[in-house]
């Protein structure tokens, strides 16, 4: 399994680096020189990356104050850098022991969220898993709506993900699922 750890943005200087917005809590292995990374290019983007690299390997890195600057050996230029501006950079997963209460966004992409305060009516299905500092979000696309929810991934408000039955259940506080509707 593969696992999105950067996104390339600008060019940086006129040899090819490029600044790196990161999405890894290990960034010291993952661009360690030799490392290869799969691109992938964001819906819209697709087209534009006919003729591009499908893979990278990373050169080296450094830091500038606290941005990540990275060199590719397919990336020569300012000119290359700034085509692959946009490309996603995905790895292969470290296999990492999770506790019960942890989860892998994969894992949880495409579950139902059911309202069990609701006689298990179906709200939606998860769409993301966002990490913060304080706690994580379940993002949620509304059944039947172009809406999306922000629940907190905590147990009080989200006390069970069946994997196998691919729920996730939900304890709701009143109007939290209400949120942004135009009800």
């Amino acid at each position: 399994m593969s696992v999105r750890i950067a996104r390339i943005g600008k060019p940086h200087g006129v040899r090819g680096e490029v600044t790196v917005q990161l999405f890894t809590d290990d960034p010291e292995s993952r661009f360690a020189p030799g490392s290869s990374l799969s691109v992938q290019w964001p819906q819209g983007q697709a087209d534009a990356a006919a003729g591009l690299p499908e893979t990278l390997t990373t050169a080296g890195f450094r830091w500038n104050k606290k941005v990540l600057i990275a060199r590719f050996e397919e990336i020569t230029d300012r000119n290359r850098a700034e085509e692959m501006r946009g490309a996603q950079l995905y790895a292969e997963a470290h296999e990492v022991e999770l506790e019960d209460d942890e989860w892998h966004q994969d894992d949880l992409l495409g579950l139902m969220a059911v309202d069990t305060t609701r006689d298990d009516r179906e709200v939606g299905k998860v769409t993301a898993l966002i990490s913060g500092a304080a706690q994580d979000l379940l993002e949620i696309e509304i059944v039947g709506e172009r809406r999306r929810i922000l629940i907190p991934f905590v147990e009080e408000i989200v006390p069970e993900v069946d994997l196998e039955t691919g729920r996730v259940l939900l304890t709701p506080p009143a109007g939290l699922l209400d949120l942004g509707s135009e009800e």
